[in-house]
């Protein structure tokens, strides 16, 4: 199934992405599952599966996209995880994941306007792949990892360059509120048998930035489930972005940052693409 979060009549809602359409399920079923995280939460997928054929059918190009899973319990996200990003950023090899975190209130939607601080202009992109988890545990083991993931979907995991290097710390460049974009869906595991042969593209205004297949992370999808579930549990509705491939513009001879206008999207094969037009938030300077 591919799962949509979007707003339809002024209320907050999801469905299963059927053609150009969104198959909204029956009342019943959102009244015991009102959001995403509350499926997952139920360990309710099949349910749901079962119960689209007899909700309400929906243009897609009739309702607001929302981020795929807007609230989820952890937001953690791992950086410098393909060779060709550390290789750019001069670092040296980890022997464990980095790993920092992104509040809810900075993830963002398919086709909403990102909003760069007027007082930066290093607005830079960094396409991922971002996993859900679907079923909770401790201390999980990397042959069993898979069997805790929900599903996929395309992450930006934007970054203010300057704010992220104040200190060694990343937290405030990575926390603007709305410079996460997360869609345009969440592709349930099912349909993705084999992760690492994905292939992942980012564009900025039709160019090619970033292209790398997801067999390059240099920590796979079992071993970063594996890391984080050691010192924390995971739950349903938890959300992990597995780092950016190289080509950030931060990185480039000379650096290039996103500017009011650009338009800047994320492709995984399979997973949709990410879209997003680029605006300025003038709110202070």
């Amino acid at each position: 199934m591919k799962i949509l979060s979007f707003e339809h009549a002024g209320q907050a809602t999801y469905g299963v992405l059927h053609g150009d359409d969104c198959l909204l399920p029956p009342q019943a079923f959102l009244s015991r599952f009102p959001d995403v995280r509350a499926v997952l939460e139920g360990a309710a997928l099949d349910e749901l599966r079962d119960a689209i054929g007899q909700g309400t059918v929906l243009a897609r190009a009739g309702v607001r996209a929302l981020p795929v899973l807007a609230n989820p319990g952890k937001l953690i996200c791992v950086g410098l995880n393909y060779k060709t990003h550390v290789a750019e950023t001069k670092r040296a090899d980890s022997e464990y994941p980095s790993l920092f975190l992104r509040f809810n209130d900075s993830l963002a939607a398919d086709g909403d306007e990102v909003l760069r601080p007027a007082f930066s202009e290093r607005f830079d992109w960094e396409g991922e792949l971002a996993f859900v988890i679907g079923k909770g545990g401790r201390h999980i083991a990397k042959e069993n990892a898979f069997a805790h993931i929900a599903g996929y979907a395309c992450f930006n995991d934007i970054s203010v360059r300057d704010w992220q290097r104040h200190t060694h710390q990343f937290t405030p460049g990575k926390n603007f509120p709305g410079t996460a974009p997360f869609g345009p869906f969440l592709v349930t595991r099912d349909e993705v048998p084999d992760v690492s042969q994905l292939q992942l593209e980012t564009r900025l205004n039709g160019q090619v930035v970033q292209k790398a297949g997801l067999s390059d992370l240099i920590f796979d999808i079992p071993t970063i489930v594996a890391y984080i579930s050691r010192f924390t549990p995971l739950s349903p509705g938890d959300v992990i972005a597995t780092g950016t491939p190289g080509g950030v513009g931060d990185r480039r001879e000379p650096p290039l940052y996103m500017q009011h206008g650009d338009q800047v999207e994320v492709e995984i094969t399979g997973l949709g693409v990410l879209r997003n037009r680029i605006g300025t938030d003038r709110s202070a300077t």
